[in-house]
């Protein structure tokens, strides 16, 4: 019976993931950026992987996206620039998650 619950736990947070996609639509057209296809892509796998909640840094970026570090620290810097992600505090240097 555990495993039917957990099952139905699942579900649920598929359909939210899918609220939080439309969220990150609203930022993009929010803030108007002019970013190439390849940064679009890359900031909806980042943002499927993390969401609003999870925290991330470089090496993640770097092992999401296979990007090379200084690719993935100038990736990160434009996402900042844009008021997309935000640094975080209390999480170690170099860590951010997405603005809502």
């Amino acid at each position: 019976m555990d495993i039917g619950n957990k099952k139905v736990d699942i579900a649920n947070e598929k359909v939210d993931i899918q609220d939080k996609k439309v969220d990150i639509e609203s930022v993009f057209l929010e803030k108007g950026n002019g970013f190439s296809i390849k940064t679009t892509v890359h900031i909806h796998r980042l943002f499927e992987k993390f969401g609003f909640e999870e925290v991330f840094g470089r090496s993640a970026v770097m092992e999401l996206l296979e990007l090379k570090g200084s690719g993935a620290s100038k990736f990160l810097s434009n996402l900042v620039q844009a008021d997309i992600i935000e640094p975080v505090s209390g999480h170690g240097k170099g860590k951010y998650k997405f603005k809502k």
